[in-house]
């Protein structure tokens, strides 16, 4: 931000002029402390690191105590580590992977063709073990399959559910009856076994028109920054067009997209200057203390993850599926993942954070934060992947 103070902050992830001094960060004009897209996390569990803002948003929104929520973040942390390894082992018998946010556990979901070696193997990573029908390779190309068909507005989004272990087709109540919507279900089920559920609405971006003191503006658009970058922040591809460029709160110019991807994709990246610095932090906005950002150690199905935007500020959820396709007006964007947390127009390209780790830019949804609703997000490590971008990290 344009001040020395932190008074006046109206971004997701903090941009500043002048000195940082929090819990021993710089920027990053001062300090080459950054990870790259293939970095994890340098921090052993979820909750040793977690900001009390954060926690205090999980007891909120969960219903947890203190100490519930600490043992949930260090239990998804250890599930998060523990995901690669079990599908190594799993090998082609793989079904996908979820955590139980009641029970605290990771399930690994495998084919019977696993041997008993197989199953040792994972459940050595501490996973339990599931037997299903479908290999998470076979769900994957049923998906690619429906990824090609040309999709109708009543068709919200489609993906994988492992626990299911069948590819969910999510439909707009008020729609399942038309003829296109039922002409996509019946091709979609020729692509592999499919589930069709029902949602109350169509996903939407969440950008907004610009409001009298909020954060980031590119033409008469607002939305929030993602994350820091070495050079800049991510953000989502539909607030801005490569080469728009981008003012700050009190109106005075940030930067400029670099690169934007939408529909398709929904990804951007802005490049800042004219004094302006980036520090690895998601806001608290005043209320809570703020996030400081570690690493990007990607959150498994079914774990806990939180939100911060300029205009609902925190909220949290689960994680809901992964590799998700979703039907915006504008043209479909694949590869979200789709989320139980609540968002309104403005919150778009804002964060979402699990513990202390990046997990994505926020892109769209159905609903908002006084009755509920579903979200997306761009997932951070293909943004910094596609632009070779480093994450700014604590």
């Amino acid at each position: 931000m344009r001040r020395t103070g932190l008074t006046h902050v109206g971004v997701a992830a903090l941009l500043m002029i002048g000195s940082w001094t929090a819990a021993g960060t710089l920027p990053a004009a001062a300090s080459d402390t950054g990870t790259a897209a293939s970095a994890t996390t340098s921090s052993p569990t979820g909750s040793e690191s977690a900001s009390a803002g954060l926690l205090d948003a999980m007891q909120r929104d969960f219903g947890l105590t203190r100490t519930e929520a600490e043992a949930q973040l260090t239990a998804e942390r250890r599930a998060a580590d523990a995901v690669p390894e079990a599908r190594e082992a799993a090998g082609s018998a793989y079904g996908g992977a979820w955590f139980d946010g009641r029970s605290r556990k990771l399930t690994v979901a495998v084919t019977a063709e696993a041997g008993a070696s197989t199953v040792e193997a994972v459940r050595s990573t501490g996973a339990a073990v599931r037997t299903v029908e479908h290999s998470a390779r076979a769900l994957d190309a049923a998906k690619s399959r429906i990824d090609r068909l040309d999709a109708p507005a009543g068709v919200s989004s489609w993906s994988v559910d492992p626990a299911a272990n069948t590819v969910v087709v999510n439909v707009v109540g008020a729609r399942k009856a038309d003829n296109d919507v039922r002409s996509f279900v019946a091709k979609a089920r020729e692509a592999g076994p499919v589930t069709v559920r029902t949602v109350r609405a169509a996903a939407e971006t969440f950008a907004a028109g610009t409001v009298g003191g909020d954060p980031y503006y590119t033409g008469n658009v607002r939305c929030s920054i993602g994350f820091s970058v070495h050079g800049g922040f991510v953000t989502a591809g539909h607030c801005g067009g490569a080469g728009a460029a981008v003012r700050g709160w009190d109106g005075s110019h940030i930067g400029t997209f670099q690169g934007s991807s939408f529909p398709g994709n929904d990804y951007a990246w802005v490049s800042v200057g004219s004094g302006w610095w980036t520090v690895p932090v998601v806001l608290g906005w005043g209320t809570v203390p703020d996030q400081l950002v570690r690493g990007s150690a990607e959150a498994p199905v079914g774990a806990s993850v939180c939100r911060s935007g300029s205009t609902t500020r925190w909220h949290c959820g689960r994680v809901l599926a992964k590799n998700e396709t979703v039907n915006y007006s504008q043209g479909a964007v694949h590869q979200m993942t789709k989320t139980s947390v609540c968002a309104e127009p403005g919150d778009s390209g804002g964060s979402f954070i699990s513990g202390d780790q990046a997990q994505g830019v926020t892109s769209g949804g159905w609903g908002n934060c006084s009755g509920g609703g579903e979200t997306w997000f761009q997932p951070v490590n293909e943004i910094l992947n596609r632009y070779g971008l480093t994450l700014h990290t604590a």
